[in-house]
């Protein structure tokens, strides 16, 4: 068991290791040469240009002269601070700066949290001496936990008392913040620019129709169901597109979703090939003397010399007729097109009345729902049939839990390393080495945690790939449903399992010679004693991982490896920049362990906190600095994940209480069970009621706020064309390059519609009175309208 000498030796290592990231990041980021890992996302907007192409010396291209600049290594973590969040939200978009404020949140619940229990609970468990005549294994740092204190004594109504404060705080604070990201939702959909998401729905399982095809049957549905004051259309076949050009107020657009992945695969080997073809023009444009030539064997090392342009040229020609080919293919085969389609109209209010009612009375089919944004959409799963996704996760489903359960197998082999009285019992020839002073603290504060880490390395990669199994449409679902069950499986096996193999590896001498009724209590003990683990893997992920991750040390040995052996083309050294993404996938669960070992610990070993409320400071300031330097989301959602952060937060509470219900009843503390009992209803209640107020504004769209971003718009834009806007929006990314859609613009699109009339006077809302003689609320009055409750 790790004593408070090991923690420390722990910390000195983490802390030695974080300053050494940040100094080596500091060293790195200032040469020019490295400035296209550092500082990607400033050269995908254009506004940055490599420092290897000015016209200065040779030397200073590659190499930073400049002696001051390595004086000021830590001026990264300011400047990180200082752009305010609405400049961040037009910077990196709404996503990234919601997910800053995970750790905002983490810091306001455990920074008070912290300060009072180190001022109550500590002293209070400190002041006894129950362990040291309990005969189990403890430390120092354990003198600090709940299981200090005497059974059936009258200090655990300090604890109780705690649990009802730090319960109500952290549910105000969820509360706040819940309510300023749905009110920043809300803004930034009103006052975001126009998207072809917030005109367009999904609409799946198409019922087959013998007389029609599926083109033809979206088609009648749609003129019919949603005409409103339809005229004429016109109906044309391009790729992968069906166009409607009609006058109709709602119904805009139809765009078919066909199978192409086949064609995808077909357009991606063609992009290669082409890359390979530029290249050597270019190299015999620079030495027109000289053809280029290559070996048409394995990597080039053996085959037939042939003239390398003339090799490229004629394998792009068969590509091409390849691609005309399959798409010919695709467009002729009604097999290819699925029963789904991207459905377009010409208001918001249209697309939000169709995407949130039920289409037919067979509430299994003609099933729409808000199409994701262009950049979100995972193509290759729209061309999975409806009927086999229940299948598909069920499958995932009992996958997932076969792999939940034989993952405790290394969680005990990481526990056995944090355990190390226990091992030199049963293999005692080890015992003279793991003795050695230094040796033992290494392997009981260092070593569990970051084998640990080690073990959960190949985890998210797994379950992203269940994720795409299951069939979902859009890259932020997949994210969602891969961290739900990385927090479901961190919960289970890195929380539970820890707990459960740690005890039994920790007390397995107690457990042997005891009565089974007396086993429960020592679980109860143990349970908060197993904090001191929980430290050290915080102080490895969560101190010298945040540090490593503004390294980017694998980012940064990529980047040069692909510059030096694979960079062809200016296009080459683009892609081999790699800004990444915040990975919200991997990074939200892997926060939401922190909560919860928080809230689990706050009362009954406080110690565990300052280790918590450093983590959040610290990757705070980094993650701030990646996404305005470094991170390109792929897609923006409008932080809809964040209901999916509140209630896991939740969940990481009611825990907590059961836990520490659980662990007083162990404790003879009878008194205060019915008092514990209510605040798990209490929680609960709250939750269902932040469910009802706040969660709507994430799921639906109000049709009073697309109402009034249609005429504002209208108003602005009379002759908006935005049939044009739309027509390519959602073809898929394969097509896109052979499309010749019309874009030329309706002789008349819209009439802007007539401002309606209030009773409300202008005063301070508009600059100047209605024509009406009434006024509009603005989108910041009506958004503070909504959130009223």
């Amino acid at each position: 068991m790790a004593t408070l000498n090991d923690i420390g030796v722990a910390a000195a290592i983490n802390i030695l290791t974080a300053f050494a990231f940040f100094l080596a990041f500091a060293m790195l980021r200032i040469q020019p040469v490295n400035d296209r890992v550092y500082f990607p996302k400033w050269y995908i907007k254009g506004l940055r240009s490599s420092p290897l192409v000015n016209g200065s010396a040779f030397a200073s291209k590659f190499v930073n002269l400049d002696l001051r600049s390595y004086t000021r290594f830590l001026n990264w973590m300011p400047a990180a601070l200082q752009m305010p969040e609405p400049e961040l939200i037009d910077h990196a978009g709404l996503d990234s700066a919601v997910y800053l404020r995970i750790y905002l949140l983490g810091l306001k619940i455990f920074g008070p949290i912290a300060l009072i229990a180190f001022t109550v609970t500590i002293p209070v468990n400190w002041s006894n001496n129950t362990l040291e005549h309990s005969g189990l294994t403890y430390s120092d740092i354990d003198k600090t936990s709940i299981s200090n204190i005497p059974i059936g004594s009258h200090k655990f109504w300090t604890h109780l008392v705690l649990a009802y404060c730090f319960t109500f705080w952290t549910c105000y604070v969820l509360k706040r913040e819940y309510e300023i990201v749905a009110a920043m939702r809300l803004h930034f959909l009103a006052s975001d620019q126009r998207r072809p998401d917030q005109f367009t729905v999904l609409v799946r399982n198409v019922p087959p129709d013998p007389d029609e095809s599926v083109t033809d049957l979206v088609q009648h549905f749609f003129l019919v169901n949603h005409p409103h004051h339809y005229l004429s259309h016109q109906v044309w076949s391009l790729t992968s597109t069906l166009k409607i050009i009609s006058s109709a107020i709602t119904f805009s657009l139809l765009q078919l979703v066909y199978n192409a992945n086949k064609l995808s695969e077909l357009v991606n080997e063609k992009k290669k090939i082409q890359n390979w073809l530029d290249f050597y023009q270019n190299k015999y444009k620079r030495n027109p003397l000289k053809r280029p030539s290559l070996k048409t064997g394995f990597l080039g090392l053996w085959g037939n010399r042939v003239d390398a342009i003339d090799f490229y040229t004629s394998i792009v020609e068969r590509l091409s007729r390849d691609i005309c080919g399959e798409r010919e293919k695709v467009n002729s085969n009604r097999k290819s097109i699925m029963p789904a389609a991207f459905v377009s109209f010409k208001t918001r209010w249209g697309a939000a009345v169709c995407a949130q009612t039920q289409q037919s009375r067979n509430p299994t089919t003609w099933l729409t729902e808000w199409a994701p944004e262009p950049r979100d959409v995972y193509w290759e799963n729209l061309a999975i049939p409806f009927v086999f996704l229940t299948i598909r996760r069920l499958i995932a489903a009992v996958a997932f839990f076969f792999l939940t359960f034989f993952f405790m197998i290394p969680i005990a082999i990481v526990q056995s390393l944090a355990n190390i009285e226990s091992i030199e019992k049963a293999l005692p020839f080890l015992k003279p080495i793991i003795e050695v002073k230094f040796i033992k603290s290494f392997i009981q504060g260092f070593l569990p945690g970051i084998a640990l880490k080690i073990f959960l390395l190949l985890l998210p990669t797994i379950l992203m790939m269940m994720s795409k199994f299951e069939g979902f449409i859009s890259l932020s679902a997949l994210e969602r449903r891969s961290a739900s069950r990385y927090y479901f499986f961190q919960f289970i096996n890195v929380f539970l399992g820890s707990i459960i193999t740690g005890t039994a590896f920790q007390q397995l001498n107690h457990f042997i010679h005891q009565s089974t009724s007396q086993i429960p209590k020592t679980i109860g003990v143990s349970i908060p004693m197993k904090a001191t683990f929980f430290i050290t893997y915080i102080m490895v992920d969560g101190w010298a991982g945040v540090a490593g991750e503004i390294l980017r040390l694998k980012p940064l040995i990529i980047y040069h490896l692909k510059n030096s052996f694979l960079v062809n083309t200016e296009k080459d050294r683009e892609e081999a920049m790699d800004p990444g993404t915040v990975g919200f996938n991997t990074g939200e669960p892997q926060i939401q362990l922190y909560f919860l070992l928080g809230l689990v610990y706050a009362v009954v070993t406080p110690i565990l906190l300052p280790f918590i409320t450093v983590f959040f400071a610290l990757a705070y300031v980094v993650y701030r600095h990646q996404i305005i330097n470094v991170y390109h989301q792929e897609y923006e959602s409008a932080a809809a994940f964040w209901p999916d952060v509140h209630v896991r937060v939740v969940a990481a509470l009611i825990v907590s209480q059961l836990l520490l219900m659980g662990l007083l009843s162990t404790k003879e503390a009878s008194q205060s069970t019915p008092l514990l009992i209510t605040l798990p209803v209490l929680t609960i209640c709250f939750h269902r009621f932040c469910k009802g107020r706040y969660e709507p504004a994430f799921v639906r769209y109000p049709l009073q706020e697309a109402m009034i971003k249609d005429t504002l718009e209208r108003a602005k834009e009379a002759n908006l064309n935005l049939k044009g806007f739309l027509q390519n929006a959602y073809i898929h990314p394969v097509f896109k390059s052979a499309d010749g859609s019309d874009s030329e613009s309706e002789s008349e699109w819209e009439r802007s519609p007539a401002l309606v009339a209030t009773k409300r006077t202008s005063k301070r809302f508009t600059p100047m009175p209605s024509k009406d003689g009434g006024s509009l609320l603005s989108l910041d009055q009506v958004n503070d309208e909504c959130l009223k409750p």
